[in-house]
């Protein structure tokens, strides 16, 4: 079922000619509820549209798949879609994925970390990425500009972060928007993972804001090579990316940047596309 994304308000626009009355659209946001085998393990706020990519993309990310396979993706767990307002997605593994710790409360959309002792568990999980063919470092810095002219929903509200996968020759193939900076790294995952694309290797991912420990985390575990951040990184996020060996660039506007992992590097190493 389709869903409106957006909703248009009329609003009073103040300039230094006066003010006026003009229609303007604004950023649909809602909660969304994922349940993995009939368990609740998330709810975060959202904007409607690659619902089931999301629920799928988020379980992979946090690990809470275990290496199962996805067998099924429904709205609601028990009962009618539209009694939830398309509002809670189910992800079945047939129970073949490790029994999910209930959780009550709100998942964030933007942070949830505690700090480095997260950081050791999820090296536990995870293992350093296996090396591949560096992506060139003229690649990196033109991917703000390849993906700004397909964030429709960015152009109409300036309201959603956006996230999209890019190859070595610095084709964009898949860009997803959401209000919150990790639903849309989780919904190009989700994409990935039911097109059976897993994992990355060798590929991009482009973040429209600041590369938290989090956003390197979802990478990691999508099996990203680099990601590609138009803000800052946190200093837990650049710990985390060199100890993955995986590449990180933040600052990256107007092909100049900051790359922050891995902490050194050779010319050679990362030529030009």
């Amino acid at each position: 079922m389709a869903r409106s994304r957006t909703q248009r308000i009329l609003v009073t626009a103040v300039t230094p000619d006066g003010a006026t009355r003009r229609p303007d659209d604004l950023i649909v946001e809602e909660p969304m509820t994922i349940q993995l085998d009939g368990t609740v393990v998330s709810t975060t706020m959202r904007t409607p549209g690659h619902d089931f990519e999301l629920a799928a993309g988020y379980c992979h990310t946090e690990g809470l798949l275990g290496g199962s396979a996805v067998s099924g993706i429904r709205y609601c767990a028990d009962g009618s879609a539209v009694d939830s307002a398309f509002n809670v997605v189910t992800v079945e593994t047939g129970g073949r994925a490790p029994t999910p710790t209930p959780r009550l409360g709100a998942t964030s959309s933007s942070c949830g970390w505690c700090g480095s002792e997260q950081l050791d568990e999820m090296l536990q999980r995870l293992d350093p990425l296996d090396p591949t063919d560096p992506i060139p470092l003229d690649v990196l810095g033109s991917m703000p500009a390849a993906v700004s002219g397909r964030q429709g929903l960015f152009g109409s509200t300036g309201a959603v972060h956006a996230a999209a996968l890019f190859d070595r020759a610095g084709t964009v193939r898949l860009v997803r928007e959401d209000v919150g900076r990790h639903n849309a790294v989780d919904k190009v995952v989700g994409a990935m993972l039911m097109a059976g694309d897993l994992p990355a290797t060798g590929l991009g991912l482009f973040v429209s804001g600041r590369a938290s420990v989090e956003m390197v985390q979802k990478a990691w575990a999508a099996g990203f090579g680099a990601v590609v951040a138009v803000s800052a990184p946190t200093a837990l996020a650049v710990d985390a990316a060199r100890r993955a060996g995986l590449v990180l660039a933040g600052f990256v506007r107007d092909d100049r940047f900051n790359l922050y992992a891995p902490d050194r590097f050779s010319d050679d190493e990362f030529g030009s596309g």
